[in-house]
């Protein structure tokens, strides 16, 4: 976990990781979001990368993250839904230790709000692997929003009450 920001909270240090075929670094609006939005709140980028929506890319990837000691975070949006490609939550579910129901339930319901029944379309899933917390969401710009703002802003900031995720983040660092 990296220092303390001057307003008391943790900053953490962040991966961000596009999952898609056809995006590159000059039309990933999703990941331009998600780094913007996470630097916004005093949090570091530790790594961004774009890989094809193929399970064993994408775990190569992640388990880089979640087995470097410097990655608080990890946040993946692209390939949760049910395209012929879209294998996100089959190649992360299986790294996770834990699993963070509530994420794809709230995610969903916030959603529902936004597009309606089209929601249930989105496997958007989270979960702790190796005491890195992963939030996996779908691919577009506002889902990222709707995610970031809804959910993940909250459980990444030490502040938030009654409780977070940085408390539990905060177990491994004591324990290290």
């Amino acid at each position: 976990m990296t220092s303390m920001d001057d307003g008391g909270g943790r900053r953490l240090s962040i991966a961000v990781l596009t999952v898609s075929d056809t995006r590159t670094r000059d039309n990933d609006t999703s990941g331009d979001y998600l780094e913007e939005a996470l630097q916004a709140q005093g949090h570091c980028t530790a790594a961004r990368e774009i890989v094809r929506d193929d399970i064993y890319q994408i775990r190569a990837t992640l388990s880089r993250w979640i087995a470097d000691r410097s990655v608080d975070a990890v946040l993946v949006t692209g390939g949760t839904g049910f395209s012929g490609r879209d294998s996100t939550p089959e190649a992360v579910r299986p790294l996770f230790d834990k699993e963070i129901d509530g994420f794809g339930e709230v995610f969903r319901a916030l959603s529902f709000t936004e597009i309606g029944s089209s929601t249930i379309q989105s496997r958007a899933i989270a979960g702790f692997a190796n005491n890195t917390v992963v939030f996996c969401m779908p691919g577009s710009t506002g889902a990222c929003k709707t995610a970031w703002n809804g959910i993940i802003c909250e459980q990444l900031n030490g502040d938030h009450r009654p409780c977070n995720f940085v408390g539990v983040l905060g177990v491994r660092e004591a324990s290290e």
